[in-house]
């Protein structure tokens, strides 16, 4: 029965740094867009393959003008 007298305060503990971290999150704007991370994960391959293709084509094209 003791130990309910260290464990209920450390659950609270837990709580309020939970709370806290919480609002912090909130006040700094880490859940403003939750979509905009989302979609750019997609979006980056997309252009970096499109960089890749250009830059191979330009080494063809500048293999046959010798």
């Amino acid at each position: 029965m003791s130990i309910i007298y260290v464990l209920i305060p450390i659950a609270i503990i837990f709580v309020i740094i939970a709370i806290a971290i919480f609002f912090w999150a909130v006040k700094n704007e880490q859940f403003s867009d939750l979509d905009k991370q989302a979609h750019s994960i997609l979006f980056d391959d997309s252009e970096i393959k499109n960089k890749s293709d250009n830059s191979q084509t330009k080494n063809k094209d500048s293999n046959h003008t010798l």
